[in-house]
């Protein structure tokens, strides 16, 4: 047995060698392996990396797997050595029954690229079943007049090998009265009759006892054997016999349990007890019993038990009838099992790629094997799946399919696909395996942050505190994760002059913008700079805004009186003649206000007066005008305040003072009003009354020559349109901002003011700015603003 054994496995390394040496020329073509059944767990079928003809890293780099029909792995493939493993012990009986030769179809399946192998492996039998009979006894009854030569049929036994190691021959013994022929069936098994050779005497020998044994042809042998138990019977010269020595009958494997498939008969000449037949299985298998039933009568066949075609697709029945002389005749009854389409599709999934990203094209998804039990157009198959996704499917080698994307993909649109996969038979009824796949969508920073405006327009009022919240930009990034988080910053100015970055900051994180510093409406009206918005992708993609600031006057300006002057200087004193008709035009408080809109609108009243209904205030322009006719009684020294107010909240105001002196004509002296003299002259006034009081009598004759000398000044001063005039030598301040075009003066204007006293009006002139590079478009804005200083003052 050894020495077999040895023989045994030399044919086998011959076998693998012409096997290795065919797949290595066959390339990607089918490759078949062998390997004899029950090797242990691991055994070396062949080396898989050498056979493709790839490098042992190659082979692991590419993701070989190998994928088998159904869910049983039998093999494992070691990816440190390329060899090709037996995952567990074979048994070639229990994988293809009495089917020769006994093939294991696999594929290798390599990626980068997509590559299939088909492999199949042939399982050689050993010889590892004795064969053995259905009944360990058999009991014949044979008459004593049946003559040499005549065939009894025997119970046959059964070996699960195959090929030479199956069932071979039947011997029998002792053999003085009879010898044994083996048969074989249409499937190859075989069978032995028992042949008469001597004829019986049952006088003689009443009963014979043989020993049968069916022996097979491994290496060694082995064989199993049954007890025959002989009855020499009296004369019944009449055995039964069928109508048909063969019956065959094709069942739907649908057909319903109870149902008589067939109807045997049988027939014998004799009469009584010899001539009455009854039927039963001869010899039949466990399988047979368990699946028909036969009615010992009537000989129908029926089905006990649902057929399944994917199971066995065939049965071989002996019916053997018996009359009641103990002869009988024997028929077989082979029925065919017609296949209905009663299994759905099968689909199993070998690789899933997921998820993918969105920028890929033409990626490789999924693979998938499918496959149908059912045979000839039941057993067909066609995959599918939605119309509206971008996945198409390709057919692979045999039933493999591999799912693949049509082209880029868009996460922002669909971030993730469900697909169905539908596997549809050709049968009738058509039957239907669905299978889902999930596919996710990854992401790639394809999208550029958008702010929700492109320009924004920000409000802060003036003298607003340092750190100030002024307004929010915002954008967002239709990508997701680190591509979507979006990061702010402030951009160069376009205005190299603007220093932003002293002005304004902003939160890399939320877009918040702060203002710096406390801003001034009259420094700075409105400035605009640009914002940017980054993501964290890789490369980042970034956008820009427009950032717009516009300052809001607040009321922090007073009004600044431009005439009369009151910067303590000699004060300008209005002369009044005292014919003046009522609505006199005596002098105009001329004022500023640096605020802009309503802040500037400036409004006058006359708040305090020296004689209270004499003089009256114009609100809107500040003209002084007599309220009515002069008297003598009046007094010749006025002084007047009026206040000038603005229409801001809080409203802001100032006051100027004016100092009015009624004359005759013009011909008296200019006199200095004592709120104008000097401390010390004030605390002197008392000495100043005495030296009045005792010069007054000299002074009248020098009071004559002086108001003869001041008439003929003043016809002079009216020939050369030049007066007396107190020049104010104090400047004004400077930070009065124009804004609005509401009537103040810029910043940049200073003018000398004198009184034109030969005017009829008593108009005031202003003549040429202190400052000589200064443009005069702040004074055409004042006299455009109102109207009414047009009519008061001369630009020169």
């Amino acid at each position: 047995m050894e020495a077999g054994g040895e023989r045994f496995l030399r044919q086998r390394q011959v076998l693998l060698l012409f096997v290795f040496l065919g797949g290595s020329l066959a390339g990607s073509e089918s490759r078949r392996y062998s390997v004899a059944e029950e090797k242990e767990k691991g055994f070396l079928i062949a080396n898989l990396a050498k056979d493709l003809g790839l490098r042992v890293e190659e082979l692991a780099a590419r993701g070989a797997q190998v994928v088998s029909k159904g869910n049983k792995q039998h093999f494992q493939l070691s990816h440190q050595t390329g060899d090709l493993l037996l995952n567990e012990k074979l048994d070639r009986e229990e994988l293809c029954g009495p089917t020769e030769p006994c093939i294991l179809h696999f594929q290798i399946l390599l990626q980068n690229p997509l590559q299939f192998v088909t492999n199949e492996l042939h399982i050689i039998d050993v010889n590892d079943h004795s064969p053995v009979f259905f009944e360990n006894e058999m009991d014949l009854k044979i008459l004593e007049s049946t003559l040499p030569g005549a065939v009894i049929p025997l119970g046959n036994a059964e070996d699960l090998d195959v090929g030479r190691n199956s069932l071979q021959n039947y011997t029998i013994t002792p053999n003085s009265h009879f010898h044994v022929l083996t048969r074989s069936r249409r499937d190859g098994r075989k069978y032995p009759e028992l042949v008469l050779d001597k004829a019986l005497d049952r006088e003689e020998q009443p009963e014979l006892s043989l020993t049968l044994t069916a022996l097979d042809g491994g290496a060694p042998p082995r064989s199993g054997t049954a007890q025959i138990n002989i009855q020499v019977l009296d004369i019944n010269d009449n055995a039964p016999e069928f109508a048909q020595a063969l019956y065959e009958v094709a069942v739907l494997e649908n057909t319903p349990v109870n149902s008589v498939i067939v109807t045997v008969l049988a027939s014998d000449l004799d009469t009584g007890s010899f001539g009455t037949i009854s039927y039963a299985f001869f010899h039949a298998s466990e399988e047979i019993r368990k699946t028909f039933q036969l009615n010992p009568i009537t000989g129908d066949i029926q089905l006990v038990k649902y057929l399944n075609f994917e199971a066995i697709n065939s049965y071989e029945v002996d019916i053997e009838a018996k009359d009641g002389g103990g002869l009988s005749g024997k028929s077989t009854v082979i029925i065919q099992v017609v296949d209905v389409n009663d299994n759905p599709p099968e689909l199993t999934l070998s690789s899933v790629n997921s998820p993918i990203p969105e920028n890929s094209a033409e990626t490789v998804l999924a693979v998938f094997s499918v496959s149908d039990l059912d045979s000839g157009d039941n057993g067909r198959v066609v995959c599918s799946i939605e119309n509206n996704l971008p996945f198409v499917l390709k057919p692979s080698v045999e039933n493999f399919y591999t799912l693949i994307s049509e082209g880029a993909l868009d996460r922002e649109t669909r971030s993730e696909y469900n697909i169905t996969i539908t596997v549809t038979d050709l049968g009738t009824p058509r039957l239907k395996t669905k299978y889902n796949i999930t596919v996710l969508v990854s992401d790639v920073n394809d999208n550029a942050p958008a702010f929700t405006q492109t320009s924004y327009t920000l409000f802060v009022r003036e003298n607003n505190s340092p750190a100030l919240h002024i307004g929010s930009v915002s954008a967002t990034d239709r990508d997701s994760g680190t591509n979507a988080q979006v990061t702010y910053s402030l951009l160069p100015p376009q205005d190299p002059h603007l220093p932003l970055a002293s002005l304004v900051s902003i939160n890399a994180d939320n877009g918040h913008l702060f203002a710096l510093r406390s801003l001034d409406y009259e420094a700075l009206q409105a400035f605009e700079f640009r914002v940017g918005a980054t993501d964290r992708g890789s490369p980042a993609l970034s956008s820009e805004a427009l950032v717009r600031v516009l300052v809001l006057d607040a009321n922090d300006n007073s009004p600044f009186v431009l005439y009369p002057l009151q910067n303590g200087s000699a004060p300008c004193t209005e002369l009044v003649p005292r014919a003046a008709e009522p609505g006199y035009l005596v002098t105009k408080v001329v004022a500023v206000d640096g605020d802009s809109g309503q802040n500037a609108w400036l409004s006058y009243q006359l708040l305090k007066a020296t004689e209270p209904g004499l003089f009256g205030v114009w609100a809107h322009n500040g003209e002084v005008r007599t309220a009515r006719l002069l008297s003598e009684r009046d007094a010749a020294k006025h002084r007047l305040v009026v206040l000038v107010k603005d229409n801001g909240e809080p409203p802001r105001s100032a006051t100027a003072t004016l100092h009015l002196l009624l004359v005759d004509g013009f011909s008296q002296p200019f006199l200095l009003l004592p709120e104008a003299a000097p401390a010390q002259a004030q605390a002197d006034s008392l000495t100043v009354y005495l030296v009045v009081a005792l010069a007054s009598v000299s002074s009248l004759f020098l009071l004559s020559v002086l108001l003869f000398v001041a008439v003929r000044l003043c016809r002079r001063s009216r020939e050369a349109s030049v007066g007396r005039c107190s020049v104010p030598e104090g400047l004004f301040p400077g930070h009065l901002v124009d804004v609005s075009g509401t009537g103040t003066l810029s910043q940049s204007y200073q003018y000398e003011v004198c009184l034109t006293g030969g005017s009829g009006t008593n108009e005031f002139k202003f003549l040429k700015p202190i400052i000589p590079n200064f443009v005069a478009q702040g004074a055409e804005r004042v006299s455009e603003a109102n109207p009414s200083f047009r009519k008061s003052f001369e630009f020169s």
